[in-house]
């Protein structure tokens, strides 16, 4: 399965990792599907490690993280497997606040990360452009990793077949 996040700086197309870890592929897909991440800002740049975003549209300091999935607090847990690894650009992992709280924010990385090995749940891969992940980690940031440009996902495309079109 591949998604293709529409950015302000182009399209990323993402391979889902749903058999290996299906229960962060069914969250991912259906927040996708129902539209939730149309506009959600990339709030996180920390060049040459991660860019991050996730949170509603409609939460102005990009905090919130929630899943489809009913919880007390709506978060769900990690589905670590060894074989994925936070070993390249353009690894898809959740973003969380320690163990077991996935909710809808994730990031990309921007070079290897073994660090988070472990600890993140790594769902996908960019397959097709690297070169606006490029432009994204080329943007401005503050001290706080927030870009100084917005960034946005427009909107997502699901692709049933991977290799698609």
């Amino acid at each position: 399965m591949s998604v293709t996040l529409h950015t302000t700086h182009g399209p990323l197309k993402l391979e889902i990792f749903c058999s290996s870890v299906p229960r962060t592929s069914e969250n991912f897909l259906a927040l996708c599907a129902s539209s939730f991440y149309n506009s959600s800002p990339f709030h996180r740049l920390l060049p040459g490690f991660i860019i991050q975003t996730g949170s509603p549209a409609s939460d102005p300091k990009s905090k919130t993280s929630t899943s489809i999935y009913p919880t007390s607090n709506q978060l769900f847990e990690d589905e670590i497997r060894p074989a994925l690894r936070h070993n390249a650009r353009g690894i898809v992992s959740m973003a969380n606040k320690g163990p077991n709280t996935n909710g809808s924010q994730f990031f990309i990385t921007l070079a290897p990360a073994p660090h988070l090995d472990g600890k993140n749940t790594v769902f996908g891969k960019v397959i097709d452009g690297f070169e606006v992940l490029d432009e994204l980690e080329k943007v401005e940031v503050d001290r706080k990793g927030r870009p100084r440009e917005k960034i946005v996902i427009e909107h997502v495309t699901i692709h049933a077949n991977p290799l698609a079109g």
